[in-house]
């Protein structure tokens, strides 16, 4: 098990240096002078120069790349262009939003979407099925940010149950934190609900069509004891993946939501770096993204071996 986990974290390495590579190259594969673009079109010839000299363009582009991973390793991600902070800074002081946005929304869709999809594929063809797929459609039909505006209408300018827009901080209570981000995390969670419903229905129905299923029920084992206990751990590898592929969706849809309900995460401010063209607060969030994703797929990995020892060998 331990040779195991060790390659797999070792064949993390390139899947990063690859991801560096093209992380650093966005402000280089971007059309145009990038000091150009920072400075705009009536800047001077001197502030084009200073503008390539501090942002390394004078050099080799294998120079430039070298340099940047060796602060890299040395936790250094660069310094925004229009603010003068470092991006570290800035990405832990939109990190704790974001993270909020993320794992409410995870418990969310995962409390939801998993039940559902087991009561879909108990209930195969009746109207319970029907119901809980049409609702995975609606699901995947309905964009983020118009799910979005319509509970904050509902729910906020209608009902006034809920706040619309903000964040407040966990340091402030747990209540005032949970209200802030309850109503994004709903919005975000419509289209992973409905990935996790229909995937643990699919799953579900494939594992019932087994032969130990059948001798199962023949023995004359109880139906919620064959679903619970038999048939949902031999399906869980595929629920488990597509829960932590859906972090994808939920780094996405996080730039959206957070603009809908002005929550002041790495969403916003990737929005914002993107608008402003503050190329290494740009590199800086999209190498956190993508470092982040890569861990999850990881985690997945090593939860493999929990479920099924076979992964291992």
């Amino acid at each position: 098990m331990l040779g195991f986990i060790v390659r797999r974290i070792l064949s993390t390495l390139p899947v990063m240096g690859v991801v560096a590579l093209l992380v650093f190259s966005l402000m280089y594969l971007a059309p145009g002078d990038p000091a150009l673009l920072i400075a705009g079109d009536h800047a001077s010839q001197e502030e084009l120069d200073r503008i390539r000299i501090s942002l390394g363009l004078d050099e080799p582009f294998p120079i430039r790349f070298a340099t940047w991973v060796w602060q890299l390793l040395h936790g250094v991600l660069g310094t925004s262009i229009f603010t003068n902070l470092p991006v570290g800074t800035l990405l832990l002081e939109r990190m704790e939003p974001t993270v909020s946005l993320m794992a409410v929304t995870l418990v969310i869709a995962t409390s939801a979407g998993v039940p559902l999809g087991i009561a879909a594929a108990a209930k195969a063809d009746s109207w319970i099925d029907r119901l809980v797929m049409t609702g995975a459609v609606f699901g995947f039909s309905v964009p983020v940010f118009v799910l979005g505006y319509v509970l904050a209408y509902v729910f906020g300018l209608q009902l006034g149950i809920l706040p619309v827009q903000g964040y407040r901080a966990f340091s402030e209570g747990v209540g005032p934190w949970l209200r802030s981000v309850l109503l994004p995390s709903f919005a975000l969670s419509g289209v992973y609900v409905a990935i996790i419903a229909r995937t643990t229905r699919a799953a579900l129905l494939d594992v019932l069509q087994q032969g130990y299923i059948r001798t199962a029920r023949a023995k004359g084992v109880g139906r919620v004891r064959i679903l619970y206990v038999h048939a949902l751990k031999n399906a869980a590898l595929p629920i488990v993946t597509v829960i932590g592929i859906g972090m994808a969706l939920l780094v996405s849809g996080a730039v959206v939501t957070e603009s809908v309900f002005a929550i002041p995460g790495l969403g916003r401010l990737t929005a914002d770096a993107i608008l402003r063209r503050d190329y290494p607060v740009i590199q800086g969030v999209v190498l956190l993204f993508s470092f982040t994703y890569v861990m999850v797929n990881l985690l997945i990995d090593l939860v493999y071996i929990l479920i099924d020892p076979r992964v291992r060998l």
